[in-house]
């Protein structure tokens, strides 16, 4: 996510070289490098995270009790009541209608989940709307309502393992999530012509039943149908051609990689589009709201450009298209919507543009465990911004971090960006000292460790969660150093570091 900080650079040459967990620190830095003609081909899908990833990945499961009846909650202890314990989300099927005049959302949600112990009950994520029915493998289920949380009880106990399907069938007025002290209004937003639709970090509730949390990532298809005229945008790519009948208009997307339900969209509206594919060959798909008819052709090109940089950067493309979305909807940040950043009511510049498709490596293939750990997606993304600027010769990422550390009296400096605050999850710490961080590791390991580091980083964990300290070990596996001292300072003291040389 971006909101809208000083931008950021690189020209260093890079050596790609790719890691999985347990490889030596010498067959690290000798991989074979992986060409950069094919960093950017577009992968044919992922719906497993890979093996290095899969061990490391959090048990949706770990919010569950040892009795037959889910969790509420998936045991994130700064966002208790988020998510679900007791299974864990494979795939997602929403045939969603929305009405942007009556501003009425009608869905039938199936959701295709693995047992992660015996269950007579378990919850799903619903905020508002009004549940008609639901069914278990196909049998009618109970179902109640409690806040946000949607209990339901199959007809029979689901066993320990057992893969089984949900469905609900569900209409109303979506309510967006109201939260002053972070980002305002996010979620599903009606506007005149459809719905803007951002969901950090759990406004996935809003417009399907869900396990909403990030630890527990899924494959998705949309079928979603409007007013015809309009257009309606998820993520991935589509499949077929549009199809109008009765004045409707029905638009199908798939998804095939794993997807944290933060990230996923389903934003309508009048659009224009333009599609096509990068230098490399990756598919783009961009789209701007017809009151920045004028911004389409830069949002595409830089869009191309910028995906294609980072794949020799970060390691290959995660995903099977890339692109953007401009809606005229003024939120006042961008959001990096799973293969779709979205800009709410701006042309965004080159550098956050950079920031958000950054993110598809940070956020979205590498997607955090818990939100404390937030500085993984907003600091390498704002880094990202640094590296940036460097390549196209604005500024160095030396000269922004020295401009920041150069003021004593930011308050970012009482705000250990290591542990993110519910309460003010996007800090201005957790993007710009998160950025430092990686900048004052950058200095201590050098550029010959710290970007194959940042390869094997998104190559070991690809479609999967992470945690801080798993980042901190493969630092210290790649560089041979002992970084606690380093990264004490940077993540987790409530003051400003010594100056790095």
């Amino acid at each position: 996510m971006s909101t809208h900080r000083l931008p950021s650079l690189l020209a260093a040459t890079i050596t790609p070289a790719r890691v999985r967990a347990g490889r030596s620190i010498s067959a690290v830095i000798c991989a074979v490098a992986v060409g950069a003609a094919t960093a950017c081909a577009p992968s044919e899908g992922a719906v497993t995270p890979s093996p290095a990833a899969a061990v490391a990945s959090a048990s949706p499961g770990a919010g569950a009790s040892n009795s037959t009846v889910g969790a509420p909650g998936i045991g994130d202890p700064d966002f208790p009541t988020d998510g679900n314990g007791g299974y864990d989300v494979q795939h997602y099927d929403l045939r969603l209608s929305y009405d942007p005049t009556s501003r009425k959302l009608a869905g039938t949600a199936t959701i295709e989940a693995t047992a992660a112990q015996d269950l007579t009950s378990f919850d799903l994520d619903l905020h508002g709307l009004t549940v008609s029915r639901v069914t278990v493998d196909g049998g009618a289920a109970s179902f109640s309502r409690s806040k946000d949380e949607l209990v339901i009880e199959p007809g029979r106990q689901i066993s320990n393992g057992a893969r089984f399907a949900v469905t609900v069938d569900y209409s109303g007025v979506p309510e967006p999530m109201r939260d002053s002290a972070n980002l305002g209004e996010y979620g599903f937003i009606s506007t005149p012509d459809g719905a803007f639709v951002t969901c950090e970090p759990n406004g996935a509730k809003t417009w399907f039943p869900s396990n909403d949390h990030p630890s527990d990532k899924a494959t998705y298809d949309f079928r979603i149908t409007v007013p015809a005229g309009l257009t309606a945008i998820a993520n991935g790519e589509m499949a077929g051609t549009p199809q109008t009948n009765a004045g409707k208009t029905t638009f199908v997307w798939r998804e095939k990689h794993p997807m944290a339900s933060y990230l996923a969209t389903m934003t309508t509206g009048k659009f224009q589009v333009r599609t096509g594919t990068s230098a490399k060959g990756l598919p783009i798909y961009a789209a701007v709201a017809d009151s920045f008819h004028g911004s389409l052709d830069q949002l595409y090109t830089q869009t191309a450009k910028i995906t294609d940089y980072w794949s020799s950067v970060f390691g290959p493309y995660p995903f099977s298209s890339t692109g953007g979305v401009i809606d005229d909807y003024a939120a006042g940040y961008a959001l990096e919507n799973q293969t779709k950043p979205i800009y709410g009511g701006f042309s965004p510049a080159p550098t956050i543009i950079a920031h958000e498709l950054a993110h598809q490596w940070f956020g979205d293939s590498l997607t955090i465990k818990r939100w404390r750990d937030l500085w993984l997606n907003e600091g390498f993304a704002t880094y990202a911004e640094w590296l940036w600027a460097e390549h196209t010769g604005q500024y160095t990422a030396d000269s922004a971090f020295r401009r920041y550390y150069a003021n004593a009296a930011d308050p970012m400096w009482s705000y250990p960006p290591g542990t993110a605050r519910a309460d003010d999850l996007f800090s201005a710490a957790v993007y710009n000292r998160g950025a430092m961080t990686l900048h004052a590791l950058r200095r201590e390991i050098g550029d010959d460790k710290f970007f194959p580091l940042i390869r094997a980083w998104t190559d070991a964990h690809r479609y999967g969660n992470v945690t801080t300290q798993e980042f901190i070990s493969m630092a210290e596996l790649i560089s041979g150093k002992n970084l606690k001292a380093l990264f004490d300072a940077w993540l987790y003291e409530p003051k400003r570091p010594a100056p790095i040389p």
